[in-house]
């Protein structure tokens, strides 16, 4: 099966795993709810009767919202407009060599005071459309933010080309082909404590003691954790069903959790090749794990 990709770059991301990770959801989902929704590559594949995006970024969220609004065509060509405005590189009309760069090096020294004005133009007055065009030429194409809520990730590489134009055209049109509602805010404000056995609720949070980008300014803590644990621990004595990726290698007290209350742990392999769902590899240094409660 071929999976449509975000075209949000999130470190811990679950594209390259979704082979892995999709077989384990049950058939004929009427709502799935991705509780931690990130880049939405997970959500984005389900096939489910009605989608449920809830992130605590507000401008994430408010890009997914603009998205559904409008069509490929149209994001295609305000994302073009504003490449103009700004004269960043176009890779996908002009060589490399036609900006003075390479493809080892980059189109970084071209765009760099450009970026910057874009950036701190987006800082001063946010809209959705300065954000991607941020995104699509910053370093790895990474979504980060300062304490003051100011976007501060450097400039990348690559540009709005060919290849993340055809990847946000894909998943636009997913989109509209789905019933999504896209909500922000904490995982513990969205009532998901009584969906029925029929719904599935997804959660992909920051891991814990880990050092990602996305867990940066107050990062992950153990009392949001158990309130994670607690709150799917209701799910299931409420008769719903949840799954829960995770690391055990960095939380080392979830298999604990797990196995006390009875629910599967589905160890994958995360070279993402020969998959092994139920056996533990002891040679692996990274436990990624989906932990169910069906």
């Amino acid at each position: 099966m071929k999976y449509i990709k975000s075209p949000l770059n999130y470190v811990g991301g679950k594209y390259k795993l979704l082979p892995q990770i999709i077989p384990l959801f049950p058939d004929n989902i009427n709502t799935f709810v991705d509780l931690f929704g990130g880049g939405f590559n997970v959500g984005i594949n389900v096939n489910a009767n009605k989608i449920i995006y809830n992130d605590t970024i507000s401008q994430v969220v408010d890009l997914f919202k603009n998205l559904q609004l409008h069509n490929s065509k149209e994001v295609h060509q305000i994302i073009l407009d504003n490449v103009t405005k700004y004269g960043l590189s176009r890779s996908d009309i002009n060589s490399y060599e036609f900006y003075n760069c390479n493809s080892n090096d980059g189109l970084g020294s071209y765009n760099k005071d450009k970026y910057l004005k874009l950036r701190n133009d987006y800082n001063t007055n946010p809209t959705w459309d300065k954000f991607y065009t941020i995104i699509a030429c910053s370093f790895s194409n990474q979504i980060r933010f300062n304490s003051k809520g100011g976007f501060n990730m450097p400039v990348g590489k690559r540009d709005y080309n060919s290849s993340l134009q055809e990847k946000l055209k894909m998943f636009i049109d997913e989109i509209h082909n789905k019933d999504i509602n896209f909500h922000c805010g904490d995982f513990k404000d969205l009532k998901v404590d009584n969906l029925s056995n029929n719904d599935l609720v997804y959660c992909d949070p920051p891991y814990l003691n880990s050092t990602a980008t996305y867990n940066e300014n107050g990062g992950w803590t153990i009392e949001q954790e158990n309130a994670l644990r607690n709150l799917l621990v209701r799910i299931h004595n409420n008769k719903g069903r949840f799954a829960l990726s995770n690391n055990l290698t960095t939380n080392t007290t979830l298999q604990k959790w797990a196995e006390d209350n009875e629910y599967n742990i589905h160890y994958l392999n995360n070279t993402y090749k020969n998959c092994n769902y139920q056996k533990k590899d002891k040679s692996s240094k990274d436990l990624e794990v989906l932990i169910t409660n069906y």
